[in-house]
């Protein structure tokens, strides 16, 4: 096995063809030499869901194009949903819309809407959430997002939304519709990639 160890954080112009180099980011080239980033993944890490209104990521990079954020096991003290709410320098709360259904079965049990974040229809405090919530950008800092989740061992949830931040994409809370519900199970994590 091959070891490639990066000795300068130096860019040194357009590197030759194949090569590797590192300078804050990562970028290759290909024939006709041209330089381009090359997409990473990073996750964070999990965090508890076992307590408080909300949980925030920030100081996340200027270069994030998609954003996953990660449910396993996670549930609710009331009847409030999960929320997810992006910001730029701090949290949007308003502007948003968003949508989600849950569904048992050949019919739905119900649907959300919301202007105040990405709405996940989780139905009731009793319901464990495990899933993912993907969010990824169309450039100009407009934001979509996709979700796919399932509660209990019967029941699906999806849904989608969209929001137009007034800056660069730096920080993700996970709360809930309400604001005062609190996490009681589970664990939270992000993966963001540019």
């Amino acid at each position: 096995m091959s070891i490639l160890v990066l000795t300068s954080d130096t860019l040194i112009g357009t590197p030759a063809t194949g090569n590797i180099e590192y300078n804050g980011q990562f970028f290759g080239t290909d024939s006709n030499a041209s330089r381009a980033q090359l997409q990473r993944i990073v996750q964070a890490t999990a965090v508890a869901s076992t307590s408080g209104t909300s949980i925030d990521f920030t100081g996340l990079p200027s270069w994030i194009k998609r954003v996953t954020v990660m449910f396993s096991g996670v549930s609710l003290s009331g009847t409030a949903n999960p929320l997810i709410q992006i910001g730029a320098g701090s949290v949007t709360t308003s502007g948003y819309i968003s949508s989600g259904a849950a569904v048992a079965g050949a019919g739905s049990t119900g649907m959300l809407s919301s202007t105040t974040g990405f709405v996940m229809n989780s139905s009731g405090a009793a319901n464990v959430v495990s899933g993912h919530m993907v969010i990824t950008t169309l450039g100009s800092n407009v934001w979509v997002s996709s979700h796919s989740a399932k509660y209990s061992t019967t029941f699906c949830l999806f849904g989608g939304g969209d929001i137009t931040l007034g800056g660069t994409l730096d920080r993700v809370r996970i709360t809930t519709t309400n604001g005062t519900d609190t996490f009681d199970a589970g664990s939270i994590n992000i993966m963001y990639e540019g």
